[in-house]
């Protein structure tokens, strides 16, 4: 059994995000990889643009190009006596909502109050809408206003988390796919879910990597390879009563 899977839109005020990056230790630097990492594991990510004057931040064009996100060029703000930037995403974000019926979520990367109005009107909409930016730049009035705000730098501290620990007899292949495993489910246990379906698990696996496939690494079916980890002690598993469904209720002994 699996839930609806959500579609996201994703829509980053670069300039806003590079603002909050200002000042920051040890050189640390934007990445949307750690954004995007986090996005999947709420639904199917199926739109991603980015908007600013690309002049001044031609250094981060190669990464935000390789995450296959769409870059709007946005002239400078002398040049127009406004910022432009904020008027093109609210006018794309808009024409999205009413064109775009299956798109359920919308996603605002930026601390600007500016886009509370466009929050408000997205909710109006039948939208639900997920805000991200820097603790620092980010207005309490956007915040409050949107169904969920995350604070990049929480993001930065859950990419950081130890995995399990794997035994030494398991070869890199079907390693490399546990730890996919393990993540997905510790991603669908921070959103809350209360029944982890292995058909939901596997849906997230494959956002993380869509190249994942179980026979690959020498599995029949999904639901092998989620008991092959349970009588290794990496999860604990049972089947739903109604469905027969297997589904996983936790880490094992050996997590």
């Amino acid at each position: 059994m699996a839930e609806i899977e959500h579609t996201l839109a994703v829509f980053i005020d670069f300039e806003n995000l590079a603002l909050g990056f200002k000042g920051r230790k040890n050189n640390e630097r934007f990445q949307i990889s750690t954004i995007l990492a986090r996005l999947v594991e709420k639904g199917k990510v199926i739109a991603k643009k980015a908007y600013a004057d690309w002049s001044s931040y031609a250094k981060f064009k190669e990464e935000l190009h390789g995450a296959a996100i769409e870059l709007i060029e946005i002239p400078k703000r002398r040049m127009t006596g406004k910022n432009s930037a904020d008027i093109r995403l609210c006018v794309d974000a808009m024409d999205m909502s009413y064109a775009k019926d299956h798109i359920d979520t919308f996603v605002i990367v930026s601390g600007d109050s500016d886009f509370s109005p466009l929050v408000s009107k997205l909710k109006e909409n039948g939208k639900q809408v997920i805000g991200i930016g820097m603790r620092e730049s980010t207005s309490d009035l956007l915040s409050d206003n949107c169904d969920e705000f995350i604070y990049y730098e929480d993001l930065e501290q859950a990419s950081q988390m130890t995995p399990p620990e794997l035994a030494g007899d398991i070869s890199e292949e079907k390693r490399e796919a546990f730890k996919l495993l393990f993540d997905s489910i510790t991603a669908l246990m921070r959103e809350n879910k209360e029944v982890l379906w292995s058909s939901m698990i596997k849906q997230t696996m494959q956002r993380k990597r869509p190249s994942f496939n179980e026979s690959t690494i020498g599995y029949r079916s999904f639901s092998e390879m989620l008991q092959d980890c349970a009588k290794r002690n990496y999860l604990q598993v049972s089947r739903d009563k109604k469905s027969g469904t297997l589904v996983v209720d936790g880490f094992g002994s050996n997590k």
